[in-house]
């Protein structure tokens, strides 16, 4: 891995404090960390004088006093708070990163700690749990971090410290060890795509810098990322099916299902959500990618539990989760299998799919389900003919018993009451 393998992000030098930038999707808000907090009094920063305009042999002293002011750290949440420090530590930073690009000599070894220093006081806080957990990556916009306008500089910066020429990472590896790299992976929790941008080059360089630490960081990833599995070999291994069992599966029980996929029926059958109807709808566009490249052998194996599952589906109050499961019927490969198997699958559908089309609520369900019927017909009109006679019989039976069992219930009441009678009819308390 090279440390001129890519590129870093390019920093704007605007005012970014004439108006907050606050992207939003479903009235999504710009949030702050934690680690900014409510001020007691107004933060003043000593204004110091340029770099520029001092001599160089008093550069490096001025330069270390810079890192130290940029330690302080603003509440963004606050619009109204400590403007003019912000904007004086937005240009201080600004000043910082042309420093590191163009000076020479500034790099001494008391710099290497307080660069250290003044980057972890500002990058590393708690990261803020997120505002919903349904939250979809392809269509939310992300929570972006309140802080930013100083935020990128900082990360500018130490990007810029780090591609120095006169950067030593012999010195460096004593304050930039593997504790400052576990609190660098775990930024990349932030939901700021543009933080998470930078950290990649950050921890790019560093990768490329320190040779000491590349065991460590590919150990940590792999902590975090697992097995990176590309494929497997026929027959399946011992311990691939069960990494499948163990590991895949179960990850579908976590409500951040959309960033990640698995592949067994059966598996997703038994964890099957029961009170989240839009992983539902997840789970059931997973499903119709399986069956679209499933060999009719395998489709067999798992037709009956995976129909009873889409019955279910069918009949859910939910309309998008009985729309999704209707159309399956819209797949044509899908319908080859159903029309190959319709003896099997047709007896299973068919109660929940005729209840529907006289019950359902949504008249676009409705017409969803009288299509599936037609359908059906089509295939195997004998058996839909019969099942429908059965159908009806089972309701008039149904029916019969229900008005059994009412009248039964009327004739305990009326003896009950009977027996509470007195002889003066006098109904006791």
């Amino acid at each position: 891995m090279s440390s001129a393998a890519t590129t870093s992000p390019s920093v704007d030098k605007v005012d970014g404090f004439s108006r907050k930038s606050v992207r939003k999707a479903k009235q999504k808000r710009s949030q702050s960390s934690s680690q900014f907090r409510s001020q007691g009094k107004p933060i003043e920063l000593t204004p110091l004088p340029l770099l520029k305009d001092v001599p160089a042999p008093e550069q490096p002293e001025l330069f270390l006093k810079k890192l130290q002011q940029c330690c302080t750290v603003f509440d963004f949440m606050d619009t109204l708070s400590d403007l003019k420090m912000k904007e004086y530590k937005r240009s201080t930073l600004n000043e910082l990163v042309d420093y590191v690009t163009v000076s020479r000599g500034y790099l001494t070894e008391q710099a290497y700690p307080e660069v250290v220093k003044m980057v972890s006081h500002n990058i590393f806080r708690t990261l803020p749990p997120s505002d919903s957990n349904e939250f979809d990556p392809e269509e939310d916009e992300p929570t972006l971090e309140a802080s930013w306008p100083h935020l990128q500089l900082v990360y500018e910066f130490f990007i810029r410290f780090l591609e120095s020429q006169e950067f030593q990472p012999s010195i460096a590896k004593k304050y930039i060890d593997q504790k400052f790299v576990l609190q660098l992976l775990e930024l990349f929790d932030s939901e700021d795509p543009r933080e998470r941008d930078y950290l990649k080059t950050v921890l790019h360089r560093i990768y490329g810098k320190f040779l000491g630490l590349r065991a460590f960081i590919r150990k940590q990833i792999n902590n975090i990322f697992l097995r990176i599995i590309n494929g497997f070999a026929l027959p399946l291994k011992a311990e691939h099916k069960q990494f499948l069992v163990k590991v895949l599966i179960p990850l579908h029980t976590v409500r951040s299902l959309s960033l990640f996929h698995a592949q067994v029926i059966r598996g997703l059958l038994k964890f099957w959500p029961k009170t989240c109807s839009q992983k539902e709808v997840m789970f059931l566009g997973e499903l119709e990618e399986i069956l679209d490249v499933i060999e009719p052998t395998q489709f067999v194996k798992i037709q009956e539990p995976l129909f009873k599952q889409i019955s279910r589906c069918v009949s859910s109050p939910h309309f998008q989760v009985a729309e999704r499961a209707l159309y399956y019927w819209n797949n044509e490969y899908i319908m080859s299998l159903i029309e190959e198997n319709s003896s099997v699958i047709l007896p299973i559908m068919f109660a929940s799919l005729y209840r529907i089309s006289k019950e359902h609520w949504n008249p676009a369900i409705v017409a969803l389900v009288y299509n599936v019927l037609k359908a059906f017909m089509e295939m195997n009109s004998s058996l839909f003919d019969e099942l429908t006679a059965t159908y009806k019989s089972d309701r008039q039976r149904e029916k019969k018993k229900e008005k059994e069992r009412e009248e039964l219930w009327k004739k305990l009441e009326d003896l009950e009451l009977k027996r509470g009678l007195r002889s003066d009819g006098i109904i006791p308390t």
